[in-house]
């Protein structure tokens, strides 16, 4: 075999192995990320009218299924995520995109049930399944802190994302420092600066998110 015939073979192999991914057209990135965008504000215009503890069940089934229309939001931002590996290149790196998916996989869990399940609401499965939605925003947060250091996304689109994956950190604390009434309007405004904001910027600017590597 001429040394010629050795590298194609040895790339060849090599590309074999890594199993990549389809190109991320400027198209998909613009779908998924307007697809964030409306989900954030949907969650948000329930969260302005009827708070995140809604006393009324129609209030309660509402903001259920807003929380779930964000979580398919976050869900396709995590899919640009991963397809841009805007948490960097390494396995830990890779995988906590996907610890994030359970994560929020089970956390949807909830919303479904809760809004659909009444009677089941004091169950200790449901109080489990509850557990993953503080979790799957604390995730999002850590990976909104990895996106800002791998730097593999440029611009505002580096640092946006730690400003809407914030919003545990910001609206826990002010629930229980401001109260519920003080902290539904903050939870809710925040997921308008951060969020939905973060999908505009990624839908007008694909490029500051997209790579060739």
């Amino acid at each position: 075999m001429t040394e010629t015939s050795s590298v194609h073979a040895q790339r060849s192999a090599g590309t074999a192995g890594a199993s990549p991914s389809a190109p991320l057209t400027e198209t998909t990135v613009r779908r998924l990320a307007l697809g964030l965008s409306t989900g954030a504000l949907a969650w948000s215009a329930v969260s302005f009218v009827y708070g995140f503890n809604p006393a009324t069940e129609m209030g309660t089934k509402i903001t259920d299924l807003g929380g779930l229309a964000f979580q398919f939001g976050a869900l396709s931002l995590l899919a640009i995520m991963g397809r841009t590996r805007a948490t960097g290149v390494s396995r830990v790196a890779r995988v906590m995109l996907q610890v994030e998916r359970v994560l929020l996989a089970l956390a949807m869990a909830w919303s479904v049930s809760h809004a659909f399940l009444p009677a089941a609401r004091d169950s200790v499965w449901m109080g489990i399944l509850d557990a993953f939605w503080p979790l799957s925003m604390l995730g999002m947060f850590v990976i909104g802190v990895k996106v800002a250091i791998s730097g593999r996304w440029r611009g505002a689109a580096r640092f946006w994302p730690l400003v809407a994956e914030s919003w545990v950190v910001v609206t826990l604390p002010a629930m229980a420092i401001l109260g519920t009434s003080v902290s539904d309007v903050v939870g809710a405004a925040h997921l308008l600066v951060g969020y939905t904001t973060l999908g505009l910027i990624i839908a007008f600017r694909p490029e500051l998110v997209r790579r060739e590597d």
